[in-house]
């Protein structure tokens, strides 16, 4: 190659080399630019250098709310009838839901799925709660499509479409939307809050939660509570002081923006807990009973305009003898002896007072909105999830996780708790005559969805800024399907049809904004809406009501042989006459309509298994199933979907321990006062205890000797050999110090789980309410160290599980 003759001519050379370099770069570029998703949307200028290039932020910047679109404050109650708040002629005071209801407008037809989970799915999503896996609620998920217990992609909550459009979004308190097998803190978090398009969550992730002892997540990780009952703690203050909180916060920070709070307190599902001066408000409010209560509220609710002139009460136990659950029947009032109308009166106060209280905690809420001038352009909804509860089985309950296990309540151990019912020494429940004088004048309550009495709900919304009409009442019939469709208009957004690349399933409920400016007894936009849950089944179409004649959770299966009741409910608001066999013509055009909708909708197929047989049932987890569980000191408690099984087994519990001095504390523990064991040092002594469903006295194992300092493995044995006619198990307890049996006795485990949610497994104290009353809560281990602790549930000897102990613990 001839060499240039001189320097600037190679410079040349290089120069047109690199230019023409560049120039092939930037055409490389400009054709990546146009494959690049990212810069699709830029409308600015790129070249080599900053000073000559222009940025564009319209592609980064977020979307801003439209304008003037209001807040959202959604209260969400658990487990009420129409028959309990005064509003609706209740004998439950609820100060400041009728001071939003004379702002605005009562819904007297109402309605949701009779169950929490499944109603809480369909207010996220707009959609029919088979279509978002919900059959039930997420610990009965069976593997079907509509009853797999997780919301699939395909319909998008309606928080991610307000969080990407301008609005910070607030979850406080309970969830139950969660499949059981995340609720752990190394767990997916997929279905979390936070991922579902919330900005903030506190509350709890379970079905229920101890009120004074509660379960509490904020954002993605467990907290402890911050203080105890014994200053004043209560879930329901403590969850208004955190939305106050997080209002506060946001406004301080972006005050232009508008918000949604999605605020659920645990009331007024049980645990029924409550401040004694709330308790006492009621104090003889109920002694006439549920019988005579659920006349006189039928009377006042027919008074207040909620039912028309004309209607009657329903039977307290409709169901035909051969098809009702004994666990849901009522016993008529006059039946009960001296001490059983006592006790079920003192419970009705607890229910009562449980519930003024939120309310007066959900008031403060509103002060400061009022106080802050927010109040006029926020939408406040104050509604239930479903009818009142009869999980409290006939006879009412002080200890709610019987009903989960199967075991009956007795009257003379129910006494013994009379005085403090309502407070941290009990899990208390009403018996099923408050449910279903709560959700009066309908027949059932929650669970069944082919009655008013499970679906018939409160619901009341005040919009100073948005509703002109103050104090009315709409008897528009509705659904909490129709909540989403109802918010999106209202606020000016749509749900999209493709949602991150994927086809959504359209919305299932219509919009009740048109109810705002309609008179009371217009017509509605709805035009059918199917229900089915736990085996029981309805339809309403057009003013017609057809419902199966199954009972939930019965285990009758036979489907095809049920029978199919008739009523027009747009002239018969409490479904008091069967028109079945008058109009066969209608019934049958309402079955087939309910069969149509279950195609439509994945409800099929249909389950009414027992609660303990669907409870039980071993769902899958991305954790491998195994005999051995290893787990360490102070970590976050293990929710019992994700903890050891040991019900109805043989197990086997070791701790390998270095005690240096003096030690004390909690070795493990599982469970609560109400259903739990415990494995613990408490002077200088091994003990084991387990706690039987919190029937006195707890089963004790102590130690014949006591503990000097040095490296222990120290464990405890269950031997399975027969099991009881509730399914519960009886065998033999061997308390072990190394190899030396040290304690050893007969014992019973209870054949379900210890709490429905919460009081998770914990190694190195015992979090919120104590299994033992041996120790408080939450006892730390101290005086030595815990290495780990070993539980199997398989079938080899003690001494192998020892010796695997002692070699990790000489491996770490």
């Amino acid at each position: 190659m001839k060499e240039p003759q001189t320097l600037s001519s190679l410079f040349k050379l290089i120069g047109i080399s690199t230019i023409l370099i560049g120039f092939v770069s930037c055409n490389q570029g400009k054709e990546e630019k146009e494959n690049n998703s990212s810069l699709k949307n830029f409308k600015g200028e790129i070249s080599l250098d900053v000073r000559d290039s222009k940025s564009d932020w319209s592609a980064y910047t977020p979307k801003s709310a439209p304008e003037g679109a209001p807040n959202v404050l959604f209260i969400l109650y658990d487990d009420t009838g129409l028959g309990a708040w005064s509003p609706y002629g209740g004998a439950i005071n609820m100060p400041t839901m009728e001071k939003l209801a004379a702002n605005g407008l009562t819904y007297s037809q109402w309605h949701t799925t009779a169950l929490c989970s499944p109603t809480r799915s369909t207010i996220q999503t707009g959609r029919n709660h088979h279509l978002n896996g919900m059959a039930s609620i997420t610990e009965t998920a069976d593997g079907f499509p509509g009853a797999n217990g997780r919301m699939g992609p395909e319909v998008t909550p309606f928080s991610k479409i307000l969080q990407d459009n301008g609005y910070s979004t607030f979850w406080i308190g309970k969830n139950h939307n969660v499949p059981e097998q995340d609720v752990a803190s190394g767990g997916s978090k997929k279905q979390w809050p936070l991922q579902m398009g919330w900005d903030r969550f506190y509350g709890f992730i379970g079905g229920e939660t101890n009120q004074w002892y509660p379960d509490l997540i904020e954002d993605n990780h467990f907290v402890e509570q911050e203080y105890g009952p014994e200053d004043g703690y209560h879930l329901s203050k403590d969850l208004a002081d955190h939305a106050l909180e997080i209002l506060r916060d946001q406004q301080a920070t972006n005050p232009s923006k508008p918000w949604y709070m999605w605020y659920n307190p645990g009331a007024n599902h049980a645990p029924h807990h409550a401040p004694e001066e709330y308790i006492e408000k009621y104090k003889g409010k109920f002694d006439g009973g549920y019988d005579e209560y659920r006349e006189w509220v039928t009377k006042r609710m027919i008074e207040k305009g909620i039912l028309p002139e004309g209607t009657v009460n329903t039977p307290m136990n409709p169901m035909r003898e051969d098809m009702a659950q004994p666990i849901d029947n009522v016993r008529p009032w006059d039946t009960l002896n001296d001490d059983e109308k006592k006790l079920f009166a003192k419970m009705a106060e607890v229910y009562a007072g449980f519930s003024e209280y939120t309310d007066a905690q959900v008031g403060r809420v509103i002060a400061y909105l009022e106080e802050s001038g927010q109040l006029e352009n926020t939408i406040v909804m104050y509604a239930a999830d479903n009818g009142a509860s009869g999980e409290g089985s006939p006879n009412g309950s002080v200890n709610e996780n019987k009903f989960f296990n199967n075991f009956p309540d007795e009257l003379s151990e129910n006494m013994k708790y009379i005085d403090v019912l309502g407070g941290p020494e009990t899990y208390e429940h009403y018996p099923t005559g408050w449910a279903s004088a709560f959700s009066a004048p309908f027949k059932m309550f929650k669970r069944y969805s082919q009655y008013a009495g499970g679906t018939n709900d409160p619901l009341v919304i005040s919009w100073p800024k948005g509703i002109k009409a103050k104090g009315e009442i709409r008897h528009q019939y509705h659904h909490s399907v129709d909540i989403v469709p109802t918010l999106l208009e209202l606020i000016g957004l749509e749900m999209p049809e493709v949602y991150n690349g994927v086809k959504q399933v359209p919305l299932s409920g219509v919009s009740m904004a048109y109810t705002f400016d309609a008179k009371p007894n217009d017509p509605t936009q709805k035009k059918v809406q199917y229900y089915s849950m736990l085996g029981s089944r309805g339809i309403w179409k057009e003013g017609w009501k057809a419902a199966a004649v199954h009972a939930p959770l019965s285990g009758d299966g036979n489907f095809d042989q049920d029978d199919w009741e008739l009523y027009h409910v747009a002239e018969d608001r409490s479904e008091s006459k069967d028109l079945a066999k008058e109009n066969p013509e209608k019934l049958q055009e309402l079955v087939d309509a309910w069969f149509v909708e279950a195609d439509k909708n994945n409800v099929l197929p249909l389950d009414d298994r027992s609660a303990a047989e669907i409870l039980t049932i071993e769902r899958p987890s991305q954790e491998p199933a195994r005999d051995r569980y290893i787990y360490y000191p102070f970590a976050a408690p293990v929710p019992e979907g994700n903890a050891v099984n040991i019900r109805g087994r043989s197990y086997k519990i070791l701790a390998n321990v270095e005690i240096t001095k003096e030690a004390s504390g909690v070795l493990f523990a599982h469970g609560s006062r109400f259903g739990g064991h415990s494995l613990f040092i408490k002077d200088s002594k091994l003990y084991y205890v387990y706690n039987f469903l919190g029937i006195s006295p707890e089963q004790v194992f102590e130690s014949s000797i006591k503990l000097k300092p040095g490296k222990y493995t120290l464990g405890v044995e269950f031997i399975r050999e027969s099991a009881g006619d509730k399914g519960e198990s009886f065998g033999t307890t061997k308390l072990y110090i190394d190899e030396q049996l040290v304690a050893e006795g007969p014992m019973r485990t209870q054949p379900a789980k210890f709490t429905l949610s919460g009081d998770g497994l914990c190694v190195g104290y015992d979090s919120g309410d104590g299994v033992s009353e041996f120790y408080p809560s939450p006892s730390r281990f101290s005086g030595g160290k815990i290495g780990f602790v070993g539980v199997t549930v398989e079938g080899t000897p003690y001494i192998d599980l020892e010796a695997e102990a002692k070699r990790i613990m000489m491996s770490h």
